[in-house]
């Protein structure tokens, strides 16, 4: 397996070095998408594909008074999100657990935002997934997905011939996906760079 590999399921050595370098590495990506994300001070979230855990631990700051939950396939990623959050978990506010997207394992209406940083690449059943998020969220939830590679740049299609199962959407395709699955109000924020973040609400 090549090292790029762990972007889309984080493993052994190379998955542990991987998955540290996306906490740092993916943080501006987060700071842009974060001013998209309207969530209430006590409120309940959920990071989907959470990978080093800097985002579940960006969320608790924002939700001083609330929950966060992480989920990822991979044991190397929710290892690190669970040590880098280990302090949250201790005190009740923080969980990160290993499990698909396509088959979450929470209750339904649980969530009042479920994000999705640089992640939905790699989901393989799209619109299973998209239900599975809208199935937790609370009525009037949001589902904020964010993304570096927007599809709008012809430099985005190296990164599938490299990483195997990596499929780069564009917005509307996410869109499109996303009022197929229940979701609505539908709002697409680009910048400069052909970053790409989408958030919808259930």
């Amino acid at each position: 397996m090549s090292f790029l590999e762990n972007t889309r399921k984080p493993s052994g050595l190379g998955g542990r070095l991987m998955v540290s370098m996306m906490n740092l590495g993916h943080r501006p990506l987060a700071d842009w998408g974060f001013q998209f994300l309207d969530v209430p001070a006590d409120g309940a979230v959920l990071d989907c594909g959470c990978g080093g855990g800097a985002n579940i631990a960006r969320l608790l700051e924002r939700c001083p008074g609330g929950t966060v939950k992480g989920v990822d396939y991979s044991a190397v990623s929710v290892a690190k999100s669970r040590a880098v959050n280990q302090k949250a978990i201790r005190e009740g506010r923080c969980a990160v657990l290993q499990g698909s997207v396509a088959d979450l394992i929470f209750a339904a209406g649980q969530f009042d935002a479920v994000t999705a940083f640089e992640t939905v690449y790699f989901w393989p059943d799209l619109p299973q997934s998209f239900r599975e998020v809208a199935r937790v969220l609370k009525s009037g939830g949001v589902f904020l997905i964010c993304n570096e590679c927007g599809g709008d740049d012809p430099k985005d299609e190296k990164w599938p011939e490299k990483i195997n199962g990596m499929t780069i959407y564009k917005d509307t395709e996410l869109k499109a996906l996303l009022e197929q699955t229940g979701f609505h109000g539908v709002q697409i924020h680009k910048n400069d760079k052909g970053w790409l973040c989408v958030t919808a609400r259930k």
